[in-house]
């Protein structure tokens, strides 16, 4: 069992609390420690290999009264943002609650609890953390390192699991910038193919004339400056894996030859009338609107079909709440390594100023900024003031998803709003009426930044 082997922090100002649930919990974890005073949690974390914090939200004369527990929430991630920690409240501080699940807490319980309730929690998320390290370390095996432990990022990870040893072909859609290509890459290095050939083509940027010989190749003398025999992409991938990065950008006459081609599993290079066989695993990629692909007036739906055996959908920066955090540690670490400076600490605005900004190109967005930050500052704290953002607003695609009101996305938001208001904030009472788990509600709560 996973709370076996859990080390427990209990912080609250109640010794009847603190009592209560260390009688609870001793029994079934490896250690509980209690504490009353939350000025001491960094030492405590710091002493002991803590799992899971128990936090109230609420102490006397603390920091800024009912927000006590925000307060030290962002203490913990920032410190350990392994360790999960569980909001412990009252009915009052519900709106609290929600803002601390937006702020990276992984649960709260209300006041007074119930045990068999905190029991259930704690260890659904250590079965969860086991799970999900179990996941990305799969992933980070290569030389690839994809970060990232929000919901949105887990459900991909377990996907990417599913899929990988499989020679199933992947749709991968997302925004510029999400990091396609990364994931592209981990599917074929945890696949059966690992040992055989990666290879990347651009297909977007490929002039008509230039589509057929970069994929099929060609024979010497085919045009006037064919002066040697050449593979196409597909040949030299032959027994690996081949990535065509933005497919939903060719036209119809390229879709064509490149369905003719799948079907057939065999490549006819230009100036030769002899195929040859071919064996591929085929990921694509794109960041066209899926309603654009949709349009047979655009692409084919055949092609669709052929490509898209299992799609994975890569969320944008902005809906990926927390991972902000572990990306701006990871990038620091990188470019003040890069640029011999030494290790960087967080002024407490810098990440708040990271998670206000919308971040229209994405990781690729956020990796950029920070390496500038890194590059201008002259002290050791990175500062609000270090950011500087484009000014380039975001793509028109990710504008009508926000704004056309028949949006699924604007009518979910819209509807989780209404039902809110209408059970004044209880987050049980309305997960009931959208017909959907309180957890449920909570992902969706964090997606739309509710």
């Amino acid at each position: 069992m996973v709370l076996k082997n859990a080390t427990v922090l209990v912080v609250d100002d109640d010794a009847d609390v603190l009592t209560a649930l260390r009688l609870l919990l001793k029994p079934l974890v490896k250690d509980v420690v209690t504490e009353k005073n939350p000025n001491n949690i960094n030492s405590h974390i710091e002493r002991n290999a803590i799992d899971v914090v128990i936090l109230d939200m609420n102490f006397s004369g603390l920091v800024n009264t009912g927000n006590e527990g925000i307060f030290w929430l962002n203490k913990i991630r920032k410190l350990k943002p392994e360790i999960s920690v569980i909001l412990m409240t009252a009915y009052a501080d519900i709106d609290l609650a929600i803002k601390g699940l937006k702020e990276g807490a992984s649960d709260f319980l209300m006041k007074p609890w119930k045990n068999e309730k905190i029991i259930e929690t704690i260890t659904t998320i250590l079965r969860n953390k086991k799970a999900n390290t179990a996941i990305q370390d799969n992933f980070k095996s290569s030389n690839i390192e994809i970060i990232g432990d929000s919901d949105v990022m887990n459900d991909v990870f377990v996907k990417l699991k599913k899929v990988a040893p499989t020679d199933a072909n992947v749709l991968i859609l997302g925004e510029n910038g999400t990091g396609k290509d990364l994931i592209a890459r981990a599917l074929h290095d945890n696949s059966n193919r690992k040992d055989k050939p990666f290879i990347k083509v651009d297909v977007g940027a490929l002039t008509s004339s230039l589509f057929e010989s970069e994929l099929f190749g060609y024979k010497k003398g085919a045009f006037t400056d064919a002066r040697e025999d050449r593979k196409g992409r597909f040949e030299a991938a032959n027994g690996g894996t081949l990535f065509l990065d933005e497919i939903g950008n060719i036209t119809l006459g390229q879709q064509v030859r490149l369905l003719t081609v799948l079907q057939n599993r065999q490549v006819t290079p230009l100036g030769s009338n002899e195929p040859i066989p071919i064996d591929i695993r085929l990921i694509c990629a794109t960041n066209v609107d899926p309603k654009v692909l949709a349009d047979e007036k655009k692409f084919r739906k055949d092609l669709i079909y052929r490509i898209n055996t299992v799609d994975i959908i890569i969320p944008p920066l902005r809906e990926r709440g927390t991972d902000i955090t572990e990306l701006s540690h990871h990038f620091v670490a990188l470019y003040a390594e890069k640029y011999n400076k030494t290790s960087f600490s967080f002024d407490s605005g810098f990440i708040s100023k990271l998670k206000k900004h919308d971040f229209p190109g994405n990781v690729r967005e956020l990796q950029y900024v920070l390496e500038r930050a890194v590059i201008m500052t002259d002290g050791t704290i990175l500062k609000p003031e270090d950011l500087v953002f484009s000014s380039i607003e975001r793509s028109p695609t990710s504008k009508n998803i926000e704004t056309t009101s028949l949006n699924l996305d604007d009518i979910e938001k819209n509807a989780i709003l209404t039902v809110l208001e209408k059970h004044k904030g209880n987050v049980s009472k309305s997960a009931k009426e959208l017909g959907i788990t309180r957890a449920a509600l909570y992902r969706r709560l964090d997606k739309y930044e509710l």
